[in-house]
């Protein structure tokens, strides 16, 4: 009788277990739904209204007739799709030349620093708390052809030639880069000074008693070690500067001659300068498979650099 009371009991809590993990999970949805209803609404309802009607001819913001993938064949054959692609992948890659190294040494020259490292955090991210449109107006200004522009009056002190700046074809996208990575480095530094504080001591202690230098600690300890947060900035890197928009549009408005001009603000055109909604959203569509395509990558590397 005893050992089928013990079973009998038993059971009861375990079911008593499983109706308190059901009501958890159930008051947890309930928190998230919130949330979850505000992404589908402000995040994916875009999206999918924006590929739904990059299969329709559009008059002003309505779709008036299904033209299947016409759009996208006009936007794909137009003259501006390959030199806007060439000038966004441009952006991508001096984002990766100039931007990946700077927030990394800071992190670790910040990491090695004994003193005053908290002020010192402070003053490295105050660039980010600068609202982008302020940011993009300070470096016009700042890259201005006139000879009272800031850099040209640096170059008189010294009796250099002034520059053109953002009017050179060939300068004009590191430079609106150069702003770029000012205004994004801080956050970006944090998080790899995160993931660098959680790297045990004992292990450069034992490099150092070994007699390895500073270069050999970095790229045998540190760099493995941030791998995975590297991988994640250099992706959403890629991400954020492939959607570029408001810098080329305030700086230069994707001149000079379209130099600079981007699939984002080519796209924004489209739908407010020229009232093409419907090539806009197919462009937008085009860049939005491109970007699914990087975010695939990076989940595939992570798995390899996880296992």
């Amino acid at each position: 009788m005893k050992s089928s009371n013990n079973i009998n009991n038993l059971r009861i809590k375990r079911v008593k277990g499983k109706l308190t993990i059901v009501k958890n999970e159930s008051m947890m949805w309930l928190l998230l739904l919130p949330t979850v209803f505000a992404i589908i609404l402000c995040q994916w309802n875009p999206v999918v209204r924006g590929v739904f009607t990059s299969f329709f001819r559009t008059k002003g913001f309505s779709t008036v007739e299904f033209v299947g993938l016409s759009n996208y064949k006009n936007v794909l054959h137009d003259t501006m799709f390959l030199k806007t692609l060439i000038n966004t992948f441009s952006y991508v890659i001096w984002s990766l030349i100039i931007g990946i190294l700077p927030p990394l040494a800071l992190a670790i020259a910040i990491n090695e620093t004994v003193h005053f490292k908290e002020g010192f955090k402070i003053l490295l991210y105050l660039p980010a708390v600068a609202p982008g449109l302020a940011v993009s107006i300070i470096w016009m200004n700042m890259y201005s052809p006139a000879s009272g522009g800031m850099l040209n009056s640096i170059l008189q002190i010294f009796n250099l030639p002034t520059s053109q700046w953002l009017l050179n074809e060939k300068l004009v996208i590191p430079l609106i880069v150069i702003s770029m990575t000012w205004k994004g480095y801080a956050t970006t530094m944090l998080l790899y000074l995160s993931s660098l504080q959680s790297l045990s001591q004992d292990l450069y202690e034992a490099a150092i008693i070994d007699g390895a230098g500073l270069w050999k600690r970095i790229t045998k300890i540190t760099i493995p070690h941030i791998a995975p947060t590297l991988l994640l900035m250099i992706v959403n890197q890629i991400i954020g500067v492939f959607q570029v928009f408001d810098q080329p549009l305030v700086m230069t408005d994707g001149g000079p001659n379209n130099a600079s001009l981007t699939l984002g603000l080519t796209s924004y055109k489209m739908a407010f300068s020229y009232m093409q909604v419907d090539r806009s959203m197919a462009l937008g569509t085009v860049s939005f498979l491109i970007l699914l395509g990087a975010t695939l990558f990076y989940f595939k590397m992570q798995k390899k650099l996880e296992a």
